[in-house]
C-alpha cells in the first residue's frame, strides 16, 4: 500500500496524459507491427510449412524485438546508444505483450491465424493500439513512467 496516498489523485480524465500515452503506444505499435507482420508475411510468401501457432509465437517475439530496436534507434538521437538500448529494454513488456496478444488474437479469430489480408490489418492494428493504451495511461498518470 505504499502508493495508497497517490491513488486518490489518480483519474482517467487528463487529455494531456491520454495524448502522450497514445503517442507512446503508436510508436510501440509501429515496431511491434513491423516485426509481427513481417514474420507472418515471410511465411505467407515463401510457403514454408510451419504450424500456425509456431509462426504466431515467432511473430510475437519478432514484434517485441522490432519494437525494442525501433525505440533504441529513436532514443539514440537523444542519448548514447548503450543508454538508448537499456532504456528500450526497460520499456513495459506488459504493454508490448498485451499489444501482440491483441493483434494475434484478432488474426486468429478472423483468419485462423498467421494470415495477413487487406481487411484484417486495420482491425489488428486497432486492437493492438487499444489493448495497452489504458495501461500506458495508468503508468504515466499514476507512476509518472512512460512505456517508452
Amino acid at each position: 500500500m505504499a502508493h495508497a496516498a497517490a491513488l486518490p489523485d489518480f483519474h482517467w480524465h487528463c487529455r494531456h496524459t491520454w495524448r502522450r500515452a497514445s503517442v507512446n503506444t503508436a510508436w510501440c505499435l509501429t515496431g511491434c507491427a513491423a516485426g509481427d507482420f513481417g514474420t507472418i508475411a515471410f511465411f505467407q510468401l515463401t510457403g514454408i510449412a510451419w504450424p500456425t501457432m509456431a509462426i504466431m509465437i515467432l511473430a510475437t517475439l519478432n514484434g517485441i524485438l522490432a519494437s525494442i530496436a525501433l525505440e533504441t534507434a529513436i532514443l539514440s538521437r537523444q542519448m548514447a546508444l548503450r543508454t538508448a538500448f537499456k532504456t528500450a529494454i526497460g520499456m513495459s513488456l506488459i504493454s508490448m505483450i498485451a499489444m501482440e496478444a491483441a493483434m494475434n488474437g484478432v488474426d486468429w479469430l478472423l483468419t485462423g491465424g498467421a494470415m495477413l489480408t487487406w481487411w484484417v490489418l486495420p482491425i489488428m492494428l486497432l486492437a493492438g493500439f487499444l489493448a495497452p493504451l489504458p495501461y500506458n495511461y495508468w503508468r504515466l498518470k499514476a507512476l509518472g513512467r512512460a512505456c517508452h
